[in-house]
């Protein structure tokens, strides 16, 4: 099927095909073309350019004039499989209690791990289904999502197949994480050790033979896993091919970065609490810093410092961290809006943040992420608005008309 839109007001992140992410200053830079069309043909992008160089051809043509087009966000953190939400510990924050007091008494990952346990494995994938066509349906066209609600053997398998049958249904593309090392279950608190024993004897096998993760993960956080174990699990997952991608610096620097960065990482995430030695030792590496928002507005934490990061020379992935229980939201509308009314990015870097940048915190950039020849035609279509530094400021809104995937129009 071969389309071209046709008067785009503007078509934003047209990007060469090596251009993989921006670092620094360059985040600042977003390339368009204003007065556009976009050619698509059998669900890719097949060119694009000015009016005044539209092919002539007999194909369907889609009038979008004062609309923008860009490119579908990426979501490179998320917790999309869970079994069931957890507002009684939104009350709970609300009367005082913090997230670490919550996780103490019984709360937390822990809750989600118990309420897995009652919930089958179709369930699941019903309920997650419907949680992935929302995060679509405001923009999301490629997504990461975690195991670590299982935090036992059958429990993480339950929801990495689960991940596994959205993958295989879903139009967008999907990468898995592996995330047994989320918490310690209560059974193991007094001997951990034995707990990372299961995940690396017990878990990683399975998961290696039957394909269920492209990546692993570790909470490197006190109270979790600190970064000695962080090691040594990651080290195990490397052994199965299994890519490290890790929670880090969301309460307290324990040294999960340093210990990330000697496992080339492809990721660090959260980064709510960093130190400018932090900060550093990432400019001397080729991990990508990536922060969430939505996760600090929900916990009423800091938030990462990206001023610093872009500042400092470095990339940055901004991602929704959607799980039920510090951030339940997949709206990255919204996270572009607190990425400039809180972390004082311009707007550029938001977006560039969220598309190619995202994409690139999940081994996806020659897929989607940019308006670029030979990639997934998945990209946004405003409404009509003056420019898109409306998309940050217009907080609460998505000023979305229509998001199309592979080409095709999302209903």
């Amino acid at each position: 099927m071969s389309q071209i839109f046709v008067n785009i007001k503007e078509l934003l992140q047209v990007r060469n095909s090596y251009e993989r992410k921006v670092c620094g200053a360059q985040m600042n830079e977003l390339p368009s073309i204003k007065n556009a069309y976009l050619w698509v043909e059998n669900g890719l992008i097949k060119d694009y350019g000015s009016m005044d160089t539209v092919p002539e051809i007999a194909i369907e043509q889609i009038d979008c004039t004062e609309r923008l087009i860009f490119p579908t966000w990426c979501d490179s953190h998320t917790h999309l499989v869970f079994g069931d939400t957890r507002e009684d510990e939104f009350v709970d924050r609300i009367n005082g209690l913090t997230y670490e007091e919550i996780a103490n008494k019984g709360g937390g990952i822990l809750n989600s791990a118990k309420k897995l346990e009652s919930i089958t494995e179709d369930e699941l994938y019903e309920k997650s289904l419907s949680r992935l066509q929302q995060a679509i349906s405001t923009g999301t066209g490629a997504i990461e999502i975690k195991s670590g609600y299982g935090l036992s053997v059958e429990g993480e398998l339950k929801l990495l197949r689960v991940i596994k049958r959205l993958k295989e249904s879903s139009e967008i593309p999907i990468k898995a994480t592996f995330l047994g090392a989320h918490a310690i279950p209560t059974a193991y608190k007094s001997n951990p050790e034995d707990y990372i024993d299961l995940i690396i004897n017990k878990m990683l096998p399975v998961i290696a033979r039957e394909e269920l993760a492209d990546f692993i993960d570790v909470f490197c956080e006190k109270g979790y896993f600190s970064p000695s174990q962080m090691d040594r699990i990651l080290k195990a997952g490397k052994a199965y091919g299994l890519i490290p991608k890790v929670h880090v610096n969301q309460f307290n620097s324990i040294g999960g970065i340093e210990s990330a960065i000697q496992n080339y990482a492809l990721s660090v995430d959260h980064l709510e609490v960093l130190t400018d030695a932090e900060i550093d030792s990432l400019a001397n590496s080729d991990t990508i810093p990536v922060a969430l928002p939505l996760c600090s507005l929900f916990l009423s934490i800091p938030y990462a410092p990206a001023r610093k990061i872009i500042d400092k020379g470095l990339p940055l992935a901004i991602a929704s961290d959607f799980n039920p229980g510090s951030a339940p939201s997949s709206n990255l509308n919204l996270a572009v809006s607190l990425a400039c009314i809180k972390m004082n990015m311009s707007p550029e870097e938001a977006i560039n943040a969220l598309t190619l940048n995202g994409a690139f915190a999940m081994n996806l950039a020659t897929e989607v992420g940019s308006i670029t020849q030979g990639k997934k035609a998945n990209f946004i279509i405003t409404e009509p608005i003056k420019n898109y530094h409306l998309l940050p400021y217009s907080f609460g809104s998505s000023n979305i008309e229509s998001v199309y995937i592979n080409g095709a129009k999302q209903e």
